[in-house]
């Protein structure tokens, strides 16, 4: 199989304002991306690209062997986006957002109950409507929606932005439990130690461009943010680790 994401000089336009100004990037399957760069460095607009939600205006895109040039719709099925925008509708209880996401992406409705109990959103905040939760519950909400549709690829955008430090952990653990299960991972973050202790590699970006490949980050320590805690491994999708 080819990368997963497959970049040639794409180049991304708002009006006449370059988002993206001539970008090639390369992710392999099963990799964890970091992407280093100031603000306004592009970094957004390369995770919205490439989940279909950015047009290409030229250059060549291509995500999970779908060419970004011909058609943006098909791919966003198979991709998680966790953007500033929860993208969740305040009308609908916590419950029915992950099971319209789930039914919207066609990924396995079982996927459900596990990300909620994952998140620690079984209980009480199961049924409550998303218009009434603080932001660090909409933000377990917008996650939840992730880890249940388990999408190949992960787009993740300030993720730990709105977590305390108990949902930044775990938040973590489903990044490398992801991992494990075979997806791709490419996440901008401005917290650089954690986000490179999850990272396979770090890409900085400048003024819409990949201005040179970071170096790969240490080796991190056994207790890490990659395990649980010595008695927990990292959550797979699959068969996750406990939440208390």
């Amino acid at each position: 199989m080819g990368p997963v994401i497959s970049l040639r000089e794409a180049v991304s336009l708002s009006g006449r304002f370059p988002l993206l100004a001539g970008v090639t990037f390369e992710v392999a399957e099963g990799e964890v991306v970091h992407l280093r760069g100031p603000n306004g460095a592009g970094k957004s607009s390369l995770l919205r690209l490439c989940a279909g939600l950015v047009a290409v205006s030229s250059g060549t895109a291509v995500v999970l062997g779908h060419d970004l040039t011909a058609d943006r719709q098909t791919v966003r099925r198979e991709v998680g986006l966790l953007a500033h925008s929860s993208f969740l509708y305040d009308d609908l209880s916590v419950v029915d957002n992950l099971r319209f996401a789930v039914r919207a992406s066609r990924s396995d409705p079982a996927g459900v109950d596990r990300a909620l109990a994952l998140l620690g959103l079984d209980g009480r905040l199961r049924g409550t409507r998303v218009g009434r939760l603080s932001a660090g519950q909409r933000r377990r909400t917008a996650i939840a929606v992730l880890a249940a549709r388990r999408p190949r690829l992960w787009l993740l955008d300030e993720p730990h932005a709105g977590l305390d430090a108990e949902g930044r952990e775990l938040l973590d653990e489903l990044v490398v439990g992801a991992r494990s299960d075979g997806a791709t991972v490419v996440l901008a973050s401005h917290e650089l130690d954690r986000a490179d202790r999850l990272a396979d590699r770090v890409v900085a970006l400048a003024g819409g461009r990949v201005v040179a490949p970071a170096p790969a980050p240490a080796p991190a320590p056994a207790d890490s943010v990659r395990g649980c805690d010595e008695a927990r491994a990292p959550v797979s999708l699959a068969e996750g680790c406990d939440v208390a």
